[in-house]
């Protein structure tokens, strides 16, 4: 693939060190743009917009007023068995009643929409509403909206008043005081800053500043991000299906404008209650956060573990500004909407041994180097962190460390660096049942040498990296398994990456909207990782809207997406009963980094049993030297030619240099004829690099 220039960048999400290649964003939108339609791309593959779901199509934002309940922004029916069963209902504003204006759809990078679940929201200026029928009883909401950043960075906060049938008037209290990123990584709280870096090349001159006369001008603010945030009410009474819910920016409010995205109602039970253990108000904590609480949880797990009890954290808001230690310990909340663990963010007077500069709430295992954790238990409390800026060597995360033979269960974190960071060596660690939203990084990492570990029934939403990621550095991960959990809205990188490692399960997930560099799916030989080993499951996951435009090389990526870019990649991989709806470009990419491409492989990629509804380019782009197979995969509403083989752009007289077999029953296509058509076998060269888009129509039911 042809690029103008590259650059090395290092990014640690706790530990980690990530590099990325070329330029990192595209051009930088005033705010009208982001409010609007988003600004003009760079290049025709960039403008591809798509349309939203195909309930949100038919409701129109504006009439109707009965209940339209989604999943992603789609059908329920459309990913029935799959991502995580959670309690609350999803309904995306555009398909409620309102006197605003409905925004996108959009997919282009830096703008409102494009964050947006489903690619499409409502802004109210004041006095506007929106109004949510209830599909069912509830008592609590979750609001996900967008307010705008102070002038000079840091956030307000502003006022959204919610009403249930006219009555019962609470106030959420808005903020943007953890939205709105700017510049180049790691990030800038400043929509005045200069470039952070005016030595890498950047896709909005083609160039590199520094090196260019006359010096370019770049708009300001330069690449903004991250613009949503959510907040949750328990509202008081419990209210029944078909109430309505209507959330007002008010006339007076300080925000000139107020995006919501989507509203989740849900039925909170009574909270949990356990009378034998060692309640953390015995030992001083204080339920209405004034005071730290900290040395008094120190003190009931000391306790619990010398009088074998379980420590119970009553409902209230605790104030806790830095690492919990645990080992051998079970810690239980009344809930997590009843028990908030609660932090500022805290500077280290001097740097820790791992570089951290600042401290804030988590729950830690021990390192691995000191023997780590085991038989830890966590379950049934929020954790709510203080991070504004991404500081990669910083452990400013909810939940890390190295904690074996443990569970987490019914957590919510959100506004910590990344919601969950896991150093081992360690094993047999479950996480389920789980929300973990609005992160700088991302949500969770199994970072070096996890085994035998399962994610599973997990919620996750608003990252900003990954949203679920295995990183075997230095040590390889094996025999894990992320298996029907939703991913929606990661602002940078992938869905779900796996970086390396032995025998590994991605099964029956639910990705969405993945914004910019990433995909839902990534499989990638990258950030130093160990190799891919024995097996690579990859079943029954559903992709929607997904595969992004990769602004480094300025073409679009696949929705699931092999990339070899520090070894081959040549493991026993099936990618079997996937469902790829409404691709931005590729369903399918498989790639190779230009400078390496002559020297790495895909090899013997299985897939089989596949649904591709809609691509804005092709069913399948290779850019690499390998081998793939096909066998019942199953393409519609194709927007290019079904296999745009690049190989490893030799484009020697043989033909390329990636091969394709059809194993049979490959049927369906678009306007170009059938996705897999004989004279495209085994290995005709049909490079175009960056194909026309064609916005697919909606998914709909196969």
């Amino acid at each position: 693939m042809t690029r103008s220039g590259t650059e090395a960048v290092t990014r640690r999400p706790g530990r980690r060190r990530r590099r990325a290649v070329g330029a990192l964003a595209l051009a930088g939108a005033v705010l009208g743009a982001l409010l609007g339609g988003g600004p003009a791309a760079a290049d025709g593959a960039a403008r591809a917009t798509g349309t939203g779901s195909a309930v949100g199509a038919a409701a129109g934002g504006k009439g109707g007023g009965g209940p339209v309940v989604t999943r992603a922004g789609l059908d329920p029916a459309l990913v029935a068995g799959r991502g995580a069963d959670v309690a609350f209902t999803e309904q995306e504003a555009e398909n409620a009643v309102t006197d605003g204006t409905v925004i996108g759809p959009d997919r282009t990078a830096y703008t409102l929409p494009a964050e947006a679940s489903g690619r499409r929201a409502v802004r109210l200026t004041p006095g506007k509403y929106v109004e949510f029928t209830l599909p069912r009883a509830a008592n609590a909401i979750t609001v996900r909206y967008s307010i705008p950043d102070a002038p000079g960075g840091g956030g307000i906060t502003a006022p959204l008043e919610v009403t249930v049938n006219g009555r019962a008037k609470k106030t959420m209290t808005l903020t943007s005081q953890y939205s709105w990123l700017y510049n180049q990584y790691p990030f800038s709280n400043d929509p005045g800053a200069g470039l952070l870096h005016p030595d890498w090349w950047i896709t909005e001159c083609s160039c590199v500043p520094a090196a260019t006369t006359p010096a370019p001008v770049i708009a300001k603010p330069f690449r903004p991000s991250h613009f949503y945030d959510e907040q949750r009410l328990l509202l008081g009474s419990t209210y029944r299906a078909g109430d309505k819910v209507r959330l007002t920016a008010p006339a007076r409010g300080a925000a000139a404008w107020t995006v919501i995205d989507l509203l989740d109602s849900e039925l909170v039970g009574a909270p949990h209650v356990r009378l034998v253990a060692a309640n953390v108000l015995a030992f001083g904590a204080d339920p209405s956060g004034r005071r730290d609480s900290a040395p008094a949880f120190d003190r009931a797990i000391a306790y619990a573990k010398r009088k074998n009890l379980t420590v119970y954290i009553p409902p209230g808001t605790y104030q806790v500004n830095r690492h919990i230690v645990v080992d051998d310990v079970t810690i239980e909340g009344a809930g997590n909407w009843y028990t908030i663990i609660k932090g500022r963010e805290v500077a280290l007077e001097t740097p820790a041994p791992d570089g951290s500069t600042h401290t804030g709430v988590g729950f830690y295992g021990k390192d691995a180097a000191a023997g780590g954790s085991r038989n830890v238990h966590l379950s049934g409390f929020a954790i709510e962190g203080d991070v504004r800026g991404r500081i990669d060597d910083d452990q400013v995360n909810g939940v890390g460390g190295a904690m074996s033979d443990s569970t987490i269960e019914g957590l919510h974190i959100r506004h910590t660096k990344v919601g969950m960071w896991f150093d081992g060596p360690m094993r047999n660690l479950r996480v389920r049942n789980t929300i973990i939203v609005d992160q700088i990084a991302d949500a969770l990492n199994f970072h070096t040498g996890v085994t035998d570990s399962v994610v599973t029934n997990t919620f996750v939403r608003n990252t900003g990296d990954d949203g679920l990621a295995m990183w075997s550095d230095k040590v390889a991960n094996a025999r894990n398994t992320f298996a029907r959990n939703t991913v929606q809205t990661p602002v940078l990188a992938n869905g779900i990456a796996v970086y390396g490692g032995t025998d590994t399960t991605l099964s029956g997930n639910l990705v969405a909207d993945p914004i910019r560099e990433g995909s839902a799916i990534q499989v990638g030989s990258r950030f130093g990782a160990e190799p891919f080993t024995g097996y690579l499951r990859i079943t029954d996951n559903t992709t929607v809207r997904a595969g992004t435009y990769e602004l480094n090389w300025n073409i679009g990526l696949g929705a699931i997406w092999f990339y070899a870019l520090e070894r081959s990649i040549d493991a026993d991989i099936e990618v079997a009963g996937d469902h790829f709806l409404d691709n931005t470009y590729n369903a399918i990419m498989l790639v190779s980094e230009w400078s390496v491409r002559d020297l790495y492989s895909i090899g013997d990629v299985r897939f089989k049993d596949i649904r591709v509804d809609g691509t804005g380019t092709s069913v399948v782009s290779a850019r690499v030297k390998g081998s793939a197979s096909f066998e019942n995969v199953d393409a519609r509403n194709v927007g290019a030619v079904g296999v745009n083989n690049c190989g490893a752009f030799g484009f020697p007289a043989t033909g390329s240099e990636f091969s394709l077999t059809d194993r049979g029953g490959n049927d369906g296509g678009g306007t170009a004829g059938p996705w897999l058509a004989p004279w495209l076998l085994p290995n005709t060269i049909t490079c175009d690099d960056r194909p026309p888009v064609v916005p697919p129509p909606p998914p709909s039911a196969w």
